[in-house]
């Protein structure tokens, strides 16, 4: 499957799926158009959505500022807008699990 990605006013906006609670923090995939990111932070208090924001941040290259969610903060599925990242870099991140 691939990852769904939209463009506009230089920020790229894709699908996150987020499981909780994994042993490490990681790209799992892409599911149903989603990347499916594995965060090792519980779903409590906002923690694993940071954990995510730092994750993919990191994995971008761009400051955690740069990302935001922007749908779903209280759901596994979550939109996730990133600026200053390349939509290369992003395809590449969901390249990267699949191997």
């Amino acid at each position: 499957m691939t990852l769904q990605l939209t463009e506009s006013d230089g920020a790229i906006t894709f699908g996150v799926r987020v499981v909780a609670r994994a042993s490490r923090t990681e790209v799992a995939g892409v599911y149903d158009g989603a990347l499916c990111v594995r965060v090792a932070a519980p779903p409590v208090e906002g923690a694993a959505n940071e954990e995510l924001v730092r994750f993919v941040a990191k994995s971008l290259g761009v400051a955690t500022r740069e990302v935001e969610i922007v749908g779903g903060h209280a759901s596994k599925s979550k939109r996730v807008r990133v600026r200053g990242a390349a939509r290369a870099a992003v395809e590449a991140l969901a390249l990267g699990a699949r191997g």
